[in-house]
């Protein structure tokens, strides 16, 4: 019998533009993407959620301060909670830490500049569900594209939930910290954008160990659930 292709949500909010991005990238890992607006009070039934990157309400105030006050935010911290696997990139990770869903906070970079290109980051955990495809101490190539990337890690962070490490500083990130889980491990931030790294076309096909092992993850229990 075929897997079932899990159902993951991309919620778009207002200033979204890596929404379709994901959507697409998901779509070619054999998931199928369902677009959540952010006005949404309930989530359809899904087996993970994905916040995408972007400029959700134009980054007033701070990245991500508004968007964790919209309805489909209450949601999936509720799924969250639940033990529902919650990826964000980007934007999403800014989100994801305004909310509390994931310690810390993302600040300007260190050189006050918009930086957009390759990076290359070392997974320092495996066992998670965004990582379970790749290898302890693996480096991957992925894109970054962000102005307020600078990860401060609040004090007593325990490095288990450090998932991801720049191999070389990039915009100031305390500890290189490129990705974190929560305490549980059914939740990552991350500022890379794998979305963009699914085909060697792309320059790196690297972003789909992390996209594919979410998809693997979630089929997963899907099918344990039927």
């Amino acid at each position: 019998m075929a897997s079932p292709q899990p159902r993951i949500g991309v919620v778009v909010f207002p200033g979204s533009n890596d929404d379709r991005d994901a959507a697409w990238a998901l779509a070619a890992l054999d998931a199928e993407p369902v677009l959540v607006w952010h006005e949404e009070r309930e989530l359809p039934d899904l087996d993970a959620v994905v916040l995408p990157g972007g400029f959700s309400y134009g980054d007033y105030l701070r990245c991500g301060a508004i968007a964790r006050f919209s309805p489909a935010m209450r949601a999936v911290s509720a799924f969250a909670a639940d033990g529902g696997l919650v990826l964000g990139i980007c934007n999403g990770f800014q989100i994801l830490c305004e909310a509390g869903l994931l310690p810390g906070a993302l600040r300007p970079n260190a050189s006050l500049s918009f930086i957009c290109r390759d990076v290359c980051v070392r997974v320092e955990r495996t066992d998670t569900p965004f990582t379970a495809r790749c290898e302890a101490g693996q480096r991957l190539v992925i894109p970054v594209k962000h102005g307020e990337g600078c990860y401060i890690r609040p004090d007593g962070l325990p490095d288990e939930q450090v998932a991801l490490r720049y191999t070389e500083s990039c915009n100031g990130s305390m500890d290189d910290i490129a990705g974190v889980v929560n305490e549980h491990g059914n939740v990552l931030g991350l500022m890379p954008h794998p979305e963009h790294a699914v085909d060697p076309l792309l320059g790196s096909a690297d972003g789909a160990l992390v996209l594919a092992s979410l998809v693997d993850t979630a089929r997963d229990r899907a099918i344990a659930v039927v």
